[in-house]
């Protein structure tokens, strides 16, 4: 107990001392800029000189021991545990994304901050303290001992890769998007950048070296989001607390929204829009005969623009234009479908920011209301079910120190949830006064810096010079990234919401690389393929592992996907539906058993990814094919009852466990046994019966 006294306190002087040199590193090229030190400067020694810290504490945390690779020697203190839960949490989606869906969907985005904060209360009362007393290394590690045996642990397994391959997956696209933009380097590029940093912190020290670097991470990720909108609420309102005013500046927001949507130019814009969408669902009506319309067209009006000697900028806008066209009616279908469904979004009226679950009629309030509903429900459930955020809990030295980390958790990701609905008002309050209405040839740089990047369009389509609302498209993502230069910030600030950017990303990809890895070589390789590998083959395999998922999460994420918010919810959805009915069940209930569990494992996240492939458009679904109009990312809300159904019926008509089995719920339970028995240390035994 004194020894685990010493080494929080060494560790609070370290990281205290780490945070005042991360001020004055900042406040230092604060300075820099003031005597001309260039934004692209700026913008390399953010990046470059976080991915060293980093780097240096993978280095200095590398290990050889089982116990400190898998599980950081379990004696992590719980508020350092809660800090590097809520860098390990607070993933490219909450830092980058959060914001952006907030500005979009203003009351609706709401769902998300309920949702995951709402999570860890099921953490803490559902799962955290006894996956601790059981101990072990990973969830398949619980799976297979609750369901007696390896048919469990690998349907475990293959959910646990899946659903952490596509949030892997989501955060390395946030790198690349951020690395991308501030070295100015090709986005596949930028890709390989960051994940350089993610395999020195995983591959040489595993959870021990993910750990101190996700806290160093968090440092880094609170100060960058809370700074930029300080400043930015100061400048607004005159008071530097952003969760505290923002609030006025929404009852002028929606007075400014009312102006805008009632403007004639905004309502012609929207109208020709919706002219657009109408000519696309003709031409989709009539393929194949409008696409070799389409082609015929292009080529004459090229010849034509040759004979004439039109202007070299024309003639290749239309070979551009030729270039681009479909060259086979499935393509067609397809690219003029997602060209369609844009076209209706821009020509629709943007919900009011302040609206609860917006629609023009009552059938579409309450289609609203259902979706906020059951996202909030899939997120909290998924929340409870992430097998990187569970194994954070194996690191604390006990059942208490776990409780104890949970209350951490949710303080540290308190601090950026109540400050992200501030982030959306006041971006778009800057947006709305101080781009809305420019020329279009007067445009502020940082438009055609995120352009370049794919994450900001602008079409003039009415030709009036001028910007309307309907003519300005927003990635969700940019929000955040690029308010500073919205707001008109020095651009060191820019920087700093990067280097946070990366910090968010990077700290969630560690642990999900590592929880794959570690599944395939710990619950795969050494549980099934060979139990008596020894423990430097066992490590072999888990670094050799980490570093091929690591490389093709890298490849599938150069595709660009989808935005980071949906491969993160879709994330959390298969999460839910294949962990939490089998977690739950297996802690509360003696009755649930192997058949039930697998079958409930199998069924849940089967239903989920069907009705993510009917309803999606990235999948060429559709959601005519909707079921109680749910939109895709909530999908989880049919595979989590239906998991819980299939574990009881089939539990019910089958064999119950046996009597050891039965032990081992009450082992997990009930605080009679001692929770650091020795026979949870043992990877051969269960606890005594």
């Amino acid at each position: 107990m004194r020894a685990q006294s010493l080494f929080a306190r060494r560790l609070r002087r370290y990281y205290f001392w780490y945070t005042g040199s991360f001020i004055a590193f900042v406040a230092l090229l604060a300075v820099g800029e003031q005597f001309g030190m260039s934004a692209g400067v700026i913008g390399h020694v953010f990046l470059f000189a976080t991915i060293a810290i980093y780097a240096g504490i993978g280095v200095m945390s590398r290990t050889a021991d089982v116990s400190e690779y898998y599980v950081a020697g379990r004696r992590v203190p719980a508020v350092f545990n809660g800090m590097a839960t809520a860098a390990d949490w607070m993933s490219a989606a909450s830092y980058i994304g959060l914001a952006g869906t907030l500005y979009f969907s203003g009351f609706e985005g709401l769902a998300f901050v309920t949702g995951w904060t709402g999570g860890f209360v099921l953490v803490a009362l559902l799962l955290a303290p006894y996956l601790r007393k059981f101990g072990q290394y990973t969830i398949p590690d619980f799976l297979g001992a609750r369901y007696q045996g390896n048919v469990a642990r690998v349907v475990g397994l293959i959910a646990t890769v899946l659903a952490s391959f596509v949030y892997l997956v989501a955060q390395i696209y946030g790198v690349g998007l951020i690395t991308s933009r501030f070295v100015s380097v090709e986005f596949e590029i930028g890709l390989f950048v960051g994940l350089a940093s993610i395999l020195v912190c995983s591959f040489l020290g595993g959870m021990r070296a993910v750990t101190w670097t996700q806290v160093a991470q968090y440092v880094i990720l609170i100060i960058a989001y809370l700074v930029p909108v300080t400043i930015l609420s100061y400048k607004v309102t005159g008071v530097p607390v952003a969760p505290v005013m923002y609030g006025t500046v929404l009852g002028q927001l929606s007075e400014k929204e009312e102006e805008l949507f009632t403007d004639p130019a905004e309502i012609e814009v929207r109208r020709q829009f919706a002219h657009r969408a109408n000519d696309y669902a003709a031409k989709i009506a009539h393929l194949p005969d409008s696409l070799d319309a389409a082609r015929r067209a292009l080529i004459e009006r090229l010849n034509q623009l040759r004979l004439e000697n039109a202007p070299a900028r024309e003639i290749a806008h239309t070979e551009r234009a030729l270039r681009d066209l479909p060259r086979t009616t499935e393509q067609a279908r397809a690219v003029w479908e997602r060209a369609r469904t844009e076209a209706i979004e821009r020509s629709r009226i943007p919900p009011r920011h302040a609206q609860a679950h917006p629609g023009d009629t009552p059938e579409k309030r309450d289609i609203s209301r259902n979706n906020f509903l059951a996202l909030v429900f899939v997120l909290m459930v998924g929340t409870a079910a992430l097998p990187h955020i569970l194994m954070r809990y194996y690191t604390t030295p006990g059942v208490v120190e776990a409780r104890k980390s949970v209350f951490w958790s949710l303080f540290f990701i308190l601090l950026l949830y109540v400050t992200a609905p501030a982030y959306a008002v006041f971006a778009k309050w800057e947006v709305y006064n101080n781009l809305i209405g420019s020329s279009i040839a007067m445009l502020p740089n940082w438009l055609a810096s995120w352009g370049k990047v794919g994450m900001v369009a602008i079409e003039d389509i009415n030709g009036d010079g001028v910007l309307q609302l309907a003519e300005l498209s927003l990635n969700t993502d940019v929000i955040l990234l690029a308010t500073p230069e919205i707001a008109g910030l020095p651009y060191v600030i820019t920087g700093l919401v990067a280097a946070g950017g990366l910090a968010a990303a990077l700290s969630t990809a560690d642990g999900l690389l590592l929880t794959i890895s570690n599944a395939l070589s710990h619950d795969f390789y050494y549980k099934v393929i060979n139990p008596s590998a020894s423990t430097q083959r066992r490590l072999v395999i888990s670094k050799s592992q980490l570093l091929v998922v690591a490389v093709v999460a890298a490849w599938v994420a150069s595709l660009r996907p989808d935005n980071i918010l949906f491969m993160v919810g879709l994330a959390f959805s298969i999460a839910a539906a294949a962990f939490f009915p089998a977690l739950v069940l297996g802690i509360f209930w003696k009755r649930a058993n192997r058949p039930g569990a697998v079958a409930g494992m199998l069924a849940g996240p089967a239903v989920t990814l069907y009705y993510v492939v009917r309803t999606h458009p990235f999948f060429g679904g559709s959601m005519d094919h909707a079921w109680f109009d749910i939109n895709p990312i909530s999908s989880g809300v049919f595979g989590v009852p239906l998991g819980f159904l299939t574990i009881v019926l089939v539990s019910l008509i089958t064999r119950p466990p046996p009597a050891e089995i039965r032990n081992l719920v009450d082992f997990v339970r009930y605080p009679r046994l001692p929770a650091d028995d020795p026979g949870l240390h043992t990877e051969s035994k269960l606890p005594p019966t």
